[in-house]
C-alpha cells in the first residue's frame, strides 16, 4: 500500500494538533522528497546513522521526535546540516519531525508510553504544567521502594537510571516528563507524589528533589522517548497498511 506525503502531513499534523501547540522547531514535513509514501522509518532523532540506516532499508519517509531547524540553532546549510540534508535530498526521502506535540498526545505521545511502560494506572495530565500532558502523573500497579524503581526503570528503559532519594522511601505515585524534563520537578514535586521521572538530570535539580521531598530518577533522554515515535509509526501502519519499521540508534545520552 502507499499513500500520498500530502496525505500523510495532513493526517499526522490533525492527529498531532500540532497548530494548536507551540514549540522551539517546526512541526510537520520538514525536508520533501518523494510525493509517494510506501515505506516509513520512524526513530527518536534524524541523525546521519538514522538517515543511512533508512536509505538502507530502501525508505522514502523518515518520522522523527527530533528533526531540524531549532530556535537558536545556527542557520547556514553547511557542515553536518548540509550532509544531512543532502542525502535525504539525494534519496528523495521526506523527514518528518514532531516534537512537543508527540510528547504530550493523549494515547501516542512520549509521556502516555512511558507511563504505560513503567506500569502506572489513573494516568492523568497535569493541570500546573503547559501544554497539557507535557507531565503525567499516576498510581503504580504496586508500590515500591527508590531502589526497587529504579531497577525497575533500569530494566524497562534497557540502561543505568540516576536516583536521588531515600533507597528504601515507599513509592506509590509518580510524575513524569519525557527528555529533558527536569525543570518541571517542582510542578512535580506540587502534585504531592511520591517520585518524578524525567530523562536528564541538572546540577539544580538535586537540590530541588532533597528539599521538596521528592525522590528523583534521570532515565536517560534518549530512553525515555523511544515509545512516541514508535507507537506512532504503529499506529500508521495500522491506520494505512503501511510498511513501518522503527530502528534505534544507540544513544546513552
Amino acid at each position: 500500500m502507499s499513500i500520498t506525503s500530502f496525505e500523510l502531513k495532513t493526517y499526522l499534523d490533525s492527529l498531532l494538533r500540532t497548530n494548536e501547540i507551540a514549540d522551539y522547531c517546526p512541526n510537520g514535513l520538514q525536508v520533501e522528497g518523494s510525493s509517494r509514501v510506501q515505506k516509513i522509518v520512524t526513530g527518536v532523532t534524524a541523525s546521519q546513522a538514522l538517515i543511512d540506516a533508512a536509505i538502507a532499508k530502501g525508505a522514502d519517509t523518515l518520522l522523527v521526535h527530533h528533526g531540524y531547524f531549532w530556535k537558536g540553532e545556527s542557520q547556514p546549510i553547511v557542515g553536518m546540516k548540509k550532509r544531512r540534508i543532502a542525502s535525504l535530498l539525494a534519496n528523495d526521502i521526506n523527514l518528518f519531525a514532531y516534537h512537543l506535540p508527540l510528547d504530550v498526545h493523549a494515547e501516542l505521545g512520549n509521556n502516555r508510553q512511558l507511563g504505560e511502560l513503567i506500569g502506572a494506572s489513573d494516568i492523568t495530565a497535569a493541570a500546573n504544567a503547559k501544554p497539557s500532558g507535557v507531565v503525567m502523573h499516576g498510581k503504580l500497579e504496586s508500590e515500591h521502594t527508590t531502589a526497587s524503581l529504579q531497577q525497575k526503570l533500569s530494566e524497562v528503559l534497557k540502561r543505568s537510571v540516576l536516583a536521588e532519594g531515600d533507597s528504601s522511601a515507599p513509592i506509590s505515585t509518580v510524575a513524569w516528563c519525557t527528555g529533558g524534563g527536569q525543570n518541571f520537578i517542582e510542578q512535580a514535586a506540587e502534585l504531592g507524589v511520591d517520585a518524578f521521572v524525567t530523562g536528564e538530570v541538572s546540577e539544580q535539580t538535586i537540590h530541588t528533589a532533597r528539599e521538596m521531598g521528592i525522590v528523583f530518577f534521570a532515565a536517560g533522554h534518549h530512553a525515555t522517548e523511544r515509545y512516541g515515535v514508535k507507537a506512532l509509526g504503529e499506529h500508521l501502519h495500522s491506520h494505512f497498511d503501511i510498511d513501518v519499521e522503527f530502528i534505534d540508534i544507540d544513544n546513552p545520552a
